[in-house]
């Protein structure tokens, strides 16, 4: 249980902040959207894990998840693409689908 909820902190963690903050007040404004848009992904992944626990194959989890991402209004590769977010933590698990 310990283990359990330290692989959870660890991956809900929020990214670390950049060295230095951009000067341009318009990119800071976007890598907050980005951000923001980043941690409700997550929030969605972890409830396609709720329903397809992670031993599930992407395969084997499109045939659990379709039903609730049609219910829910999104496409389901972006669900699936959430769900590996929420597995690893790293946002490139949304690249081509979701970011």
């Amino acid at each position: 249980m310990v283990a359990r909820q330290a692989v959870r902190d660890v991956r809900t963690a929020p990214p670390p902040p950049p060295a230095d903050p951009p000067a341009d007040p318009a990119v800071a404004a976007l890598r907050r959207v980005v951000d923001d848009f980043a941690a409700s992904t997550h929030a969605i992944g972890e409830l396609m894990l709720e329903v397809a626990p992670a031993y599930l194959s992407d395969t084997e989890a499109a045939d659990v998840l379709a039903l609730l991402c049609d219910q829910i209004g999104q496409p389901l590769e972006h669900g699936l693409a959430a769900r590996r977010y929420a597995m690893s933590g790293d946002r490139r698990a949304l690249h081509g689908t979701v970011l």
